[in-house]
Formats: C-alpha cells, structure tokens, sequence
C-alpha cells in the first residue's frame, strides 16, 4: 500500500520499508493516513523535489518517516491537515514530531504501538 501511495505522488518518493511481516490492521491503516496525508502536505505545500518514507519496527512500535527537500516552515497547530494528522495518531496511542525549519527540510515522523487489541 506505501508503493502505491509514494507512486501516486507528483513529487518522486523513495521508499524504505523494513517491516517483517504483517503489522494489526490498525496499526497498518494508520501509517498508511499518515503517509497518505504527509505525502499531500509535500505536494501542496513544500515546493519540494523529492520526499523519503521510512518504516521500521522498532521494538514495540512502528517508526514511520516522512522527511522532504522543501521550504520547511510547517508547524501541527497551524495547518488543519497537520492538527488532524496528529489527532489521528494520537488516537491510536502514537505519538507524531514535526522537524520543519525555514528553509527545510521537513521531517516528520510518527510512532505507533505495534500490540494487538
């Protein structure tokens, strides 16, 4: 689901996915929203040339990364995608930092319990 997400992007994507096997639903569907919506906010808004997406397991959570070449400048409280994405993440229990000085790049990265239930 991440290639055809980076894919769809009008700006080029490099994955780098280490995840061995399937994670629960919830978890998957997640990341996927969180890729899914960063990836937009690159598009509409970074005036970027390329974007990485990193996923890898860390103990008991999955660390997903979006990081871009942009302008930087974005910041959670300000933009309503942002603020929504963050919500989202919190909702299921994960935590989301934003890196994004003026001038870029952008990183933004999202930790998701990985636990059944």
């Amino acid at each position: 689901a991440l290639a055809a997400a980076a894919a769809r992007s009008p700006v080029p994507v490099t994955l780098d996915v280490a995840v061995p096997g399937r994670l629960p639903a919830a978890v998957e569907t997640t990341a996927y929203f969180v890729v899914t919506e960063a990836l937009t906010n690159v598009a509409k808004h970074a005036a970027a040339t390329g974007a990485t997406v990193t996923a890898a397991v860390d103990e008991d959570r999955l660390v997903v990364s979006i990081a871009d070449d942009g302008s930087g400048g974005a910041h959670a409280g300000q933009a309503h995608g942002l603020a929504g994405l963050a919500d989202r993440v919190a909702s299921a229990d994960g935590t989301m930092t934003i890196s994004s000085p003026v001038g870029g790049p952008t990183v933004l990265t999202a930790g998701l319990p990985v636990r059944e239930g």
